[in-house]
């Protein structure tokens, strides 16, 4: 299983724009990092997913959480037992797409 959770954070990683990526279990402990994120976020992360999914208790898909803040990004979600936080940064071509 850990090869599968390092397997996934390297191609989150890889992703355009990402800072970095971190996995969590239901305890908010973190399963793994990849990039410049700190593991401490892993219990906020799962905690903000846990509020949100009790908006919609009956939702089919899990819910995703956009928090930004200028030119940064932190996207949360909660997919069964494991809560992934994303931080990403906008660069100066996707800057540029985004208010056009």
């Amino acid at each position: 299983m850990e090869q599968q959770l390092e397997k996934v954070l390297a191609e989150i990683a890889a992703r355009q724009d990402t800072v970095g990526a971190l996995l969590s279990n239901r305890q908010g402990l973190c399963l793994g990092t990849k990039g410049d994120i700190d593991p401490n976020v892993s219990g906020i992360g799962m905690a903000i997913s846990e509020q949100v999914a009790k908006l919609e208790p009956n939702a089919t898909a899990p819910a995703t959480i956009c928090l930004y803040s200028g030119n940064k990004r932190c996207v949360i979600q909660k997919d069964g037992e494991i809560t992934g936080v994303i931080f990403k940064q906008q660069t100066g071509t996707s800057a540029t797409a985004t208010s056009n």
